[in-house]
């Protein structure tokens, strides 16, 4: 059975994100974090669904799209890290 667990930095990307959004709009905000939480669920059961970053190997870093949001997470024996999250227009 997989397990996915969050980084520091993903966590503290998640409160950017909710942080930037919530000025503008604190319902679509609120909806936005809760998409984004609850999708690295379906990782789950299909861990390899996103596409592979090469310029990481030997490690497994695949990136996931959510919406207008990408999520990079590695694959490391039984368990799920969600690396960072950022919006795609975000200059990175």
């Amino acid at each position: 059975m997989m397990e996915l667990k969050w980084t520091v930095k993903a966590l503290s990307d998640l409160a950017r994100l909710y942080g930037f959004l919530a000025s503008l709009n604190q319902p679509a905000a609120a909806r936005a974090i809760q998409s984004l939480t609850v999708a690295p669920t379906s990782l789950l059961k299909n861990p390899r669904i996103g596409e592979k970053l090469e310029e990481f190997e030997p490690r497994e870093v695949r990136r996931f799209l959510v919406g207008n949001y990408e999520m990079r997470y590695e694959i490391q024996e039984s368990t799920i890290y969600v690396l960072r999250l950022w919006h795609t227009r975000e200059d990175r």
